[in-house]
């Protein structure tokens, strides 16, 4: 089978959790960091991408505002997803290690 058909064969809640975890791998964030910028539990984000919870529309919508696409192309699936993402959201080797610094400097938790 095609990944196009296996694609369409996808649930929107499997396109979501893809979505989600393909952007988090290109912005090189963990789900805590991603947690943090939606103000819920690590957990919380943890339990939406392991299944055992959806994620809702309002989530969606939270999950696209931060990594500046658009809810549809969050709903499209991870191919979409992380094409739309900005060149500024992608993760760039070392630019990570600099985020954390300065947000341990600035007293957040990330």
């Amino acid at each position: 089978m095609s990944a196009r058909l296996d694609f369409v064969s996808m649930s929107l809640d499997e396109r979501v959790r893809s979505a989600v975890a393909a952007l988090l791998h290109a912005a090189g964030e963990s789900q805590t960091e991603l947690a943090a910028a939606l103000g819920v539990s690590q957990a919380q984000v943890s339990r939406r991408q392991s299944g055992a919870a959806a994620w809702s529309l309002a989530d969606c919508e939270a999950v696209a505002t931060h990594y500046g696409i658009d809810v549809l192309e969050l709903l499209a699936g991870p191919t979409r997803a992380t094409e739309a993402l900005p060149a500024a959201r992608r993760r760039v080797p070392g630019r990570q290690a600099a985020h954390r610094r300065a947000a341990a400097l600035e007293g957040g938790v990330r």
